[in-house]
């Protein structure tokens, strides 16, 4: 069979929605686009457990303790999910590691920020998870079938955690004015990253078209922004809060919210490296690969020493 006919099956499909699976033909663009969409999520899940694990010492309750260790802990699940999904494609775990480790490969530019207040953790689970959920709803009918499985468990986790978010800040609106200013500011610096999590206008992302084509993704980045936006502008007045954009205003005739320009070169700045929190995320999670070295050996020498038995007994 020639490559055009196999493209034609695979891309049949794709159109009757009929999932792809580890065993399926699919072209080599294909499965280099998931490799790298796949593994981005899941080094964003690991990574980003770094500027809220900060806080599990801090949190001012117990019980603010217990969810927090809770949330830090789905996360690292989802990026197990996430890896398994991706060795599906042809990839080892150790490779998708070492891109990480050595910064080849990239993750979400939101966590290379600092979280300076326990408000922090309250804006993180309402924008940024918010703004995840948004990107991820749409995976759970992804093209590929063990990314779509993965997302349906990840999906339902993520929803928790923005509900807790933005429990978290309504609590603290509710408090003195010390705890008001502290939600503001929190919600000043983290609506723009928040915005930024959905990529770069459609027109200048080079993978959306071919993405949107395969369904992969089901929706454009700039879409998912807007009904972002759209859902924010209304659950912020229920915090008493306002967004950080005075252009932000409901549009009668599109019935959506317009809002102000993106400052992209922050974006491609912190993308490439350079932000604020970039070095230390990279230095952290090369710490925790090397001081974890011993626990890898052993798990090793341990799955050696059972199979030799396995073997002693067969024989």
């Amino acid at each position: 069979m020639s490559v055009q006919e196999l493209e034609k099956i695979f891309q049949d499909k794709i159109d009757n929605e009929i999932r792809i699976e580890p065993k399926d033909w699919m072209p080599e663009k294909y499965r280099q686009n998931l490799i790298r969409q796949i593994s981005q999520h899941a080094h964003s899940e690991i990574v980003g457990m770094l500027p809220e694990g900060n806080w599990i010492s801090r949190a001012p309750s117990l019980k603010r303790k217990l969810i927090l260790i809770a949330k830090v802990q789905d996360e690292a699940g989802h990026g197990l999910y996430l890896y398994s999904a991706a060795e599906t494609l042809g990839i080892s775990r150790d490779e998708m590691t070492e891109q990480l480790l050595s910064g080849k490969a990239k993750y979400s530019s939101i966590f290379n920020y600092p979280t300076l207040t326990w408000a922090d953790m309250g804006a993180i689970g309402w924008l940024v998870d918010g703004a995840a959920i948004m990107n991820q709803v749409p995976l759970c009918r992804t093209s590929y079938g063990p990314y779509s499985r993965a997302m349906i468990r990840v999906c339902k986790e993520e929803s928790f955690h923005q509900r807790q978010g933005f429990e978290t800040l309504l609590v603290l609106s509710r408090g003195n004015e010390e705890q008001r200013a502290m939600v503001q500011d929190a919600i000043d610096r983290w609506w723009w990253p928040s915005l930024m999590m959905f990529g770069p206008h459609d027109s200048e992302s080079q993978h959306s078209e071919q993405s949107m084509k395969w369904k992969i993704k089901r929706f454009s980045n700039d879409e998912l922004r807007q009904r972002f936006v759209d859902m924010i502008a209304e659950q912020v007045k229920l915090l008493g809060m306002t967004l950080p954009d005075p252009d932000l205003k409901w549009n009668e005739e599109h019935k959506h919210y317009d809002f102000g320009t993106i400052n992209w070169e922050e974006f491609w700045n912190v993308v490439s490296g350079n932000g604020p929190c970039n070095k230390q995320r990279l230095e952290a999670r090369n710490k925790a690969w090397s001081e974890g070295a011993w626990v890898r050996e052993a798990a090793v020498a341990h799955a050696e020493k059972r199979a030799a038995r396995k073997k002693q007994v067969a024989a």
